[in-house]
């Protein structure tokens, strides 16, 4: 599969844990277009919203190429770790806890049936 370099999207510095969002992109993972956007649109979990963005600009990308959206699977979701953010919480008798707050990027790449 040669095309599948090309039909992909990647969102980057996402505020988002990798634990939680690879749990969504392994339930559309193998599934086709049409059915993954039906998923996540009704997934009540906060990555989705940004997930489904990524994943409809995949399928911009793919109709620029001429491909038709509805002939298109998910061929791979990953999710890799970001840099964390770090932070300090003031707590008592003058100590400091370290706060991390994790970025992830998402990328998807899609096929032809």
């Amino acid at each position: 599969m040669n095309t599948t370099s090309e039909i992909q999207a990647k969102g980057k510095y996402l505020r988002l844990s990798t634990h939680k969002t690879r749990r969504i992109l392994n339930q559309i993972k193998g599934k086709n277009y049409q059915e993954a956007i039906l998923i996540l649109e009704f997934m009540p979990y906060k990555p989705c919203k940004i997930i489904k963005k990524i994943l409809e600009s995949a399928g911009n990308n793919a109709s620029n190429l001429k491909y038709e959206k509805q002939n298109l699977i998910i061929y791979q979701a990953i999710a890799n770790e970001g840099p964390r953010l770090k932070r300090f919480q003031p707590r008592a008798q003058g100590r400091a806890f370290k706060i991390q707050k994790p970025t992830c990027h998402i990328t998807i790449k899609l096929a032809l049936k």
